[in-house]
């Protein structure tokens, strides 16, 4: 059955790790009847953390779409990992989510994580609400959250709820409830898991005068979105609710605010206003500007989608879930219908897909087949056979190309190699469909070392592979230490001529070719050759040393690491007649791209990590004297409660292990978080271990 546009949210909850996305997920399912006991994290009950490996660790590495109802909206919600290297799961649900739930911990604020997934929320232009979680923890500070939200994230929170005091039960002034500036009322909770009763009462006396002041900081800042506010709040008269809830709409849809709620999802305090925030204030489909991409023959024409059903369908895969019997393909339908058996085009691979059957998706494959989706909606598919994440399926008569997905670079390799030569294509198999399943995952055989390199985010990443491996597809393979994945780049820009002067079957060949290799600052546009027109040689000639020169790159360096910020240029060239074929323009590509690495002096880069440790101040000078042993560079101390944050930049390659010995030096009271950072000059020290 279609579902209404205008009732459809499209939401994600995303925050940094163990700030309780999932304890949240948990009660909104419980509170919204979809369940009727709730879900522990440290138990491994959680209905959307369902793999084996999630329940073990008590963390989310797989993004779980689940759709429930909440009064008279329907809600497809995405629950994401918050760990670094499981990055791509994020980024590839917001490229497809109208809005978000942040998550805050009072206690910690805002952590390395939380500022990449803000980032990446608004490079998607993804609305957002903030819940500042754990209120009733020791340590909990409301408005110092607040304000790091407004500092750090350079942000514009507006605070609709603040709480009656903070911190655990057996404090003087414990976490019991919330002050709802809105409907200016005392909202409280029953016992946890209990009743799903929320009390309304006035205002305690004693905290009237501090709801007013926030009611009146509220409104200030919400007079600069509607000239009838102003007016109200210019004649001192009473605000509507409905206008109030109406001019917070209309900002937080068009990105201007935040709107800022608190609770303690554990406790089951604080849930269902977050519940009607998302109703209230997070735009449906229809609320969305039209989709933009491009006409797949016109690269320069935009071509415009509107969220609405009569429009040509198109769609976007942002998840695959790969499965030996077929795949379970995760579409966003952005505009017209879908049916089952429907044949569509992917316009990125010029190849038609047909779109065999249409399933609403529950985690732990509790999916429900449909007959038609329409516009808003995320559906499950199976039968795309060439379509996978980033691709866009569309109308085969009215072809668009959406964006694609962005995903990081990989940073960390590591070699398996099967025990019998009969593990090896089964091994090859389950490798290809991961690697369909996680666009951050990589996989590179070498025939001569009976060895396969498989890269990922972080020794986490590669580690929930390498169970997956041995534990899922039961496979008998030997697993290698983790190694780092290095780059290589040139110094400065050179001119070179390659030249081919050989006999070839008996046949005079000769060829020369002009290039220029030049390092380029931007890293992450992939490497491409230009090629100009050469007077005097035929373009099937030249096309063939372009080929050469693009295979070599890609290839490796003089050190055999891929080439990355480089740029090659074929600037000139000379052919003879009936001595120059493609044979010999391709060894003069392979002796001009040698002599180029050798004069541009090849530099080997390093991945570079982003580090965010908390420690007690009396563990400060044992942790910092430790990341110096590791080359690292120090930018920051700065006190955060009771702890000192230290912020940082490493080589990953020292960092192996490092978890462990922070949990040695601070009697496991310090944590860190780290993400890729860059890739700089490594030192000549690595240089020569490698060589």
């Amino acid at each position: 059955m279609a579902r209404k546009l205008q009732n459809l949210r499209n939401i994600g909850i995303i925050a940094h790790i163990d700030a309780g996305k999932t304890t949240l997920t948990e009660r909104m399912l419980f509170y919204s009847g979809f369940t009727h006991r709730m879900g522990e994290v440290d138990k491994g009950t959680t209905k959307t953390d369902f793999d084996e490996e999630e329940q073990q660790r008590g963390i989310t590495i797989y993004a779980a779409a689940i759709t429930f109802d909440w009064k008279d909206i329907t809600v497809n919600l995405i629950d994401t990992p918050g760990h670094v290297d499981f990055t791509a799961e994020v980024e590839r649900c917001l490229r497809v989510l109208d809005g978000g739930v942040v998550v805050f911990s009072a206690r910690e604020g805002v952590e390395a994580q939380s500022e990449t997934v803000w980032r990446q929320a608004d490079r998607y232009g993804v609305p957002r609400i903030a819940m500042i979680n754990k209120m009733d923890r020791e340590g909990a500070d409301f408005a110092a959250v607040v304000k790091e939200i407004e500092e750090r994230l350079e942000a514009n929170p507006v605070v609709l709820q603040i709480p009656l005091g903070a911190g655990p039960p057996h404090v003087d002034d414990a976490f019991r409830g919330i002050i709802d500036l809105v409907s200016m009322k005392l909202l409280t909770f029953g016992e946890a898991g209990k009743t799903d009763k929320v009390t309304v009462a006035e205002i305690p006396e004693d905290h009237l005068e501090r709801a007013e002041e926030a009611r009146s900081a509220l409104l200030e800042r919400l007079y600069d979105y509607s000239n009838e506010l102003m007016e109200l709040g210019l004649e001192e008269a009473e605000v509507p609710e409905k206008l109030l809830k109406q001019v917070i709409r209309d900002a937080t849809v068009h990105r201007l605010i935040v709107p800022l709620f608190c609770g303690s999802a554990l406790d089951c305090i604080g849930v269902q206003p977050v519940l009607d925030a998302v109703a209230d204030y997070l735009p449906s489909p229809a609320d969305m500007p039209p989709v933009e991409g491009v006409d797949p023959q016109k690269k320069d024409q935009t071509v415009t989608r509107k969220p609405s059903p009569d429009e040509p369908f198109c769609g976007l895969v942002f998840k695959v879930q790969a499965e030996k019997h077929g795949d379970l393909a995760y579409v966003r339908v952005y505009s017209g219908k879908l049916t089952p058996n429907t044949r569509l085009l992917n316009p990125g691979k010029d190849t038609k897909d047909n779109a065999a059957q249409l399933w609403h998706i529950q985690p732990g494959g509790k999916e429900s087949q449909v007959d038609e989706v329409t516009a808003g909606d995320i559906v499950g598919v199976i039968g795309l056979r060439h379509s996978v994440t980033g691709d866009t399926i569309c109308d085969t008569r009215h072809p668009i190309l959406l964006e694609q997905i962005r995903f990081p670079e990989t940073v960390i390799s590591m070699a398996i190699e099967p025990e019998s030569s009969t593990e090896r294509k089964k091994l090859a198999d389950t490798l290809e469909l991961m690697k369909r399943q996680d666009p951050t995952f990589r996989a590179i055989e070498y025939e001569e070392t009976g060895q396969t390199l498989i890269s990922g985010m972080g020794e986490l990443h590669l580690e929930v592979i390498k169970h997956r491996l041995l534990r899922d597809f039961n496979l008998d393979v030997k697993v290698h230490k983790p190694r780092v994945s290095y780059r290589e780049t040139v110094q400065k820009g050179v001119d070179v001529v390659g030249e081919c002067r050989r006999q070839i079957a008996g046949q005079d060949t000769f060829a020369r070719l002009a290039i220029r290799l030049e390092p380029i600052k931007d890293g992450n546009q992939p490497l491409r050759v230009a090629l100009r027109p050469i007077e005097g040689v035929a373009l099937p000639l030249a096309e063939a040393a372009r080929e050469e020169l693009e295979m070599l790159a890609t290839g490796g360096g003089h050190y055999g690491f891929p080439l990355t910020r480089v740029r090659i240029q074929i600037t000139g060239g000379e052919g003879r007649e009936g001595e120059s074929t493609e044979a010999a323009f391709r060894i003069a590509a392979g002796d001009a791209f040698d002599k180029a690495l050798s004069a541009g002096g090849v530099v080997l880069l390093e991945p570079i990590m982003k580090l965010e440790i908390a420690t007690p101040e009396e563990n400060l000078g044992d942790i910092i004297a430790n990341l110096q042993q590791k080359r690292a560079l120090i930018h920051s101390t700065d006190p955060r409660g009771r702890n000192t944050v230290i912020k940082a930049e490493a080589p990953l390659a020292s960092l192996f292990g490092f978890a462990g010995e922070l949990r040695g030096l601070s009697q496991g009271r310090a944590s860190c978080s780290m993400e890729p950072a860059a890739y700089g000059p490594a030192p000549p020290e690595v240089l020569d271990g490698l060589v």
